[in-house]
């Protein structure tokens, strides 16, 4: 069974995905739902009947100071959304603080073209949010 991240964000969301095994993660797309979660619950869904998913994680937008911010509000909005729509998939959270600069680092490093990033951006950073949580779960 695959596990599934989201970088949930207002215009754009990113999703990763692990392999069957559950060993690696990827990239998958980055669905443009300019602020309608309709159209991003069907694109889930889509996704949902072609792998077998049996985990989705979404990264939670926590302060620094540890504080949820009001980004978070929203997003655990959504979350209730997921847990509604998906009640046989389990729903999980991780903190997302600094994913975004990771990605940002990374697409530096590969010298990612400027128009480009905006579009990868949160697709790599639901990557990081994935892989934190695989490794998280490898150490329990």
């Amino acid at each position: 069974m695959r596990k599934l991240g989201i970088d949930y964000g207002e215009a754009r969301v990113g999703i990763a995905i692990t392999d069957a095994l559950g060993i690696t993660v990827q990239g998958l797309e980055t669905i443009h739902h300019q602020n309608n979660d309709k159209i991003l619950l069907h694109r889930l869904e889509e996704i949902l009947k072609m792998y077998e998913i049996d985990t989705i994680v979404v990264g939670m937008p926590i302060n620094m100071d540890g504080t949820k911010s009001e980004r978070a509000q929203i997003t655990q909005k959504f979350i209730h959304k997921l847990k509604c729509k998906f009640n046989t998939v389990k729903i999980e959270e991780m903190d997302e603080r600094l994913t975004t600069v990771a990605a940002h680092k990374t697409m530096n490093f590969l010298d990612v073209n400027k128009r480009k990033k905006r579009d990868i951006v949160d697709t790599i950073s639901a990557v990081y949010i994935l892989e934190t949580y695989v490794n998280k779960m490898k150490n329990k």
